[in-house]
């Protein structure tokens, strides 16, 4: 049996405030592709199928269309619940959405049902653990303090007794765990919401030891924590800290003995992500970052001052900027007082003053013409005075 992993779908995200509904279409496509091309018989989706609990509607229809296309190339699909995700909203109609091959496991009865798919001479059990909020849930698990790492602990006791009563059915069973959470040994990203504070949100992947294939969901790198622990990541970048990573998805091969192979498939870029460093101009002229006009830049310009109108500026050249940052390099740091108050302290006119503030609060001094009308408007204001 095939069986394709994928996961942190955050559908309804947007990035610094553009709209990624058009790029998050263009990669599910290639994920009913991957599933048609591949003939994958069973979808896992390990959570965070939305971005936040109240989906804008264009998020859910998107959601409606990629479940109806993955079960129309004849795959099962299987999906656990994120912290992203309202469970309760998910999980609506789970129940109903079973018959139709998409199974929904948004809270803890439906936990400890797997989800069986038959292969010819072996089964393959897939238990989803949706996302555990621990003081919600640990009393009904039984565990013994609120941390992630103690209910997942417990939720896993319980599945595996059910687990034991499937393989003394004596055929064959391959064991599945999806999860979203952060294991140990996993590598984080800007882009994933904090589970807890303290370290209190990690769990040790040797939970998951007595599972063939464990398919883990919320870190949104690509990335074995283990042969048998994997994250498959988010399908498209979702912050400048994932620009370097390389999406995709695992295509996961069982047999009798268990599993047999575990591929990457590799997913393309919709719009590239650049990250650029130098003064303006260089930033402008330099063909070095051609490659970056058509990306999502995150810009920090190097000039000792900061230019005037620099956003507009930058967008001359690439357009779709979405953050910028000043890192000043050079110059004497003794030129300036270390802090505003210093600087302010040794002004000695009113001119200097003001000077000093909109250079503070701009980064930039005031140029010649500027300094002209603060001249003339202080003047008037002292013959104004004076009149009076």
């Amino acid at each position: 049996m095939r069986l394709l992993h994928t996961s942190d779908w955050h559908l309804g995200r947007t990035f610094h405030g553009a709209s990624l509904i058009e790029a998050q279409r263009a990669v599910l496509q290639e994920i009913i592709d991957i599933t048609i091309n591949q003939q994958v018989d069973v979808v896992l989706i390990s959570g965070d199928i939305y971005d936040r609990a109240l989906p804008h509607v264009d998020a859910v229809q998107l959601c409606n269309w990629v479940l109806r296309e993955l079960r129309a190339t004849g795959a099962t699909v299987v999906i656990t619940s994120g912290n992203h995700d309202s469970a309760s909203r998910l999980g609506f109609g789970a129940d109903l959405l079973d018959s139709a091959g998409v199974h929904i496991i948004a809270d803890l009865e439906r936990m400890l049902r797997p989800v069986i798919c038959q292969a010819e001479d072996h089964q393959v059990a897939i238990y989803g653990i949706p996302y555990l909020e621990p003081r919600m849930v640990m009393e009904r698990l039984g565990a013994t303090h609120a941390s992630h790492e103690a209910v997942v602990s417990a939720a896993i006791t319980r599945i595996q007794e059910n687990l034991e009563q499937q393989r003394q059915a004596g055929t064959p069973v391959v064991s599945i765990a999806m999860a979203h959470l952060f294991a140990a040994g996993g590598i984080g990203s800007d882009s994933e919401r904090e589970l807890s504070t303290g370290n209190l949100d990690v769990v040790s992947a040797e939970l998951f030891e007595n599972f063939d294939y464990s398919a883990l969901g919320h870190l949104h790198g690509r990335q074995k924590v283990k042969d048998n622990v994997r994250y498959s990541g988010s399908p498209l970048a979702y912050s400048f800290s994932e620009a370097k990573q390389i999406k995709g998805v695992w295509v996961i091969d069982t047999s009798a003995q268990g599993i047999e192979s575990i591929q990457e498939v590799l997913l393309a870029v919709p719009k590239d992500l650049a990250i650029l460093k130098g003064n303006l101009e260089d930033l402008l002229d330099d063909e070095q970052f051609e490659y970056a006009v058509a990306a999502w830049c995150q810009v920090t310009l190097t000039d000792r001052e900061r230019p005037a109108d620099a956003m507009a500026r930058v967008r001359t050249r690439f357009p779709d900027t979405v953050v910028l940052n000043f890192a000043p390099e050079g110059g004497d740091e003794n030129e300036k007082p270390s802090t505003y108050a210093e600087r302010m302290a040794k002004a000695t006119s009113t001119e200097q003053v003001v000077g000093d503030f909109m250079e503070h609060v701009r980064e930039r001094a005031a140029d010649e013409a500027e300094r002209e009308v603060i001249t003339s408007v202080i003047r008037a204001t002292r013959e104004a005075k004076v009149s009076q």
